[in-house]
Order: C-alpha cells, then structure tokens, then sequence
C-alpha cells in the first residue's frame, strides 16, 4: 500500500514537472519565431541558439538538475545543425525560405524538437550526466516535424487572440460606465516585440539578464 501511493505521489510530481516543462517550451518557441524574423544571416539562429539554452537551462531546473551551458551549447549544434540553417539566407533566390518553410517556422520547430528531447529524458529518469546526444537524433528529427504543426497551431491562435483583442478595442465602450482602459499590444504583435528585443541582445545593448525580465513583461500581455 506504501509503494502505491509513493508510486502514485511520484506520477504527480512527474505530471506537475511536465506541464512546467511544456509551458517553458511554448513561451521559448514563440521567442525563437520572433528571432527567425532577424534580417541578418547567422545571426537569427545565434539569437535562436541563446533562446534555447535558456529554455533548457529553465527545463533542467524544473527537473532538479545542474546544467552546463557550454554542454548545452555542443548538444544543440550536434541535434539541429545550425550552422547549415544559419546560412540558408545566403543562398540567391531563396533568401529567408526553404522548402516553403520560413525561418521563423523552422526556428520555432527546432526549439519545439529541442526541448522535447530533453523533456523525455528527464521524464525517463535521465540527467544530464547519462545524456547521449547521438541516440536522440532520429527522435529529435521526428519532433522537429511535430514541431512545424506546432508552429502553426500556435501562430493561428496568436492570430486569432490578436483578431479578437483588435475587435475588442475598436468596440464602443457602453453607455454609463467608467471610460475602458486601453487594451495590452495585440498578440499577432509579440512576434515583431521579439524580433527586437532579440536584435538589441545580439547587438549587446543589452544583458543576458535584461534580455530574460523583458521577455517576461512581453509575454505577460499576451
């Protein structure tokens, strides 16, 4: 009876952490389509590059686990080939696209693969000290494609909250009542927030630290 309700508390815990693990992967997966949007080659997929370590960094410490950023650094590399992603624009004609996918899509797919990976190690019971890149390749490959639906899904309900929150705005305010107050930035905005929030941090006008409190207050409108 013991074991059952040490094993039932267990499934809980692992049920909480992975709820928290998937609300950093959305938040991160918006802020790596924003940095696709950066018009500079390579440097959109630096700027993604940093997102995910911080997504990481915030997934491992939900697990209870010590991270390495140079580690996380090398792992990512390995997994989404960023090198070859980050020189796409250079190619003539095709500029920011590939196969039809634009980079702020294939940005937020690879952040969406990233973090999955590493959600179902932990889940499994792995660390970080036990973690084998190579064998998560085809894994990460596979997500990288759920990735993309992912993608869409959440920039059609960005799109649609944006829709409503503008139509919310251009209604009249009713009769008798104290003026509305002025509606947050729409969501079909954020994108375009990040994209220069993630430009400034490129540039080093801003800290790592500066960059992590903005990302927050921009989230908290949408």
């Amino acid at each position: 009876m013991i074991d059952y309700f040490l094993y039932k508390l267990k499934e809980q815990m692992s049920n909480g952490n992975r709820e928290k693990a998937e609300k950093v992967i959305q938040s991160s997966v918006i802020w790596s389509m924003g940095a696709g949007l950066i018009p500079i080659p390579v440097a959109d997929m630096v700027a993604v590059t940093a997102i995910q370590i911080d997504m990481l960094k915030q997934i491992s410490t939900i697990y209870g686990q010590d991270f390495s950023e140079a580690s996380f650094k090398n792992w990512i590399g390995t997994l989404t080939g960023s090198a070859l992603s980050g020189a796409i624009k250079f190619i003539p004609g095709i500029g920011s696209l590939i196969g039809g996918v634009s980079m702020a899509a294939l940005a937020g797919s690879s952040t969406y693969a990233v973090g999955q990976v590493f959600l179902s190690h932990f889940e499994a019971g792995g660390t970080l000290a036990d973690f084998e890149v190579e064998r998560f390749k085809d894994f990460y490959e596979k997500q990288f494609e759920r990735g993309k639906n992912f993608v869409k899904d959440l920039q059609r309900d960005l799109d649609k909250r944006g829709s409503t929150a503008e139509k919310a705005a251009e209604a009249p305010a009713p009769e008798k009542t104290q003026p509305a107050k002025s509606t947050s930035q729409p969501e079909k905005d954020v994108l375009a927030r990040l994209k220069d929030l993630s430009e400034l941090l490129e540039r080093g006008l801003i800290t790592q630290d500066e960059f992590k409190t903005l990302k927050e207050r921009i989230l908290q409108d949408i």
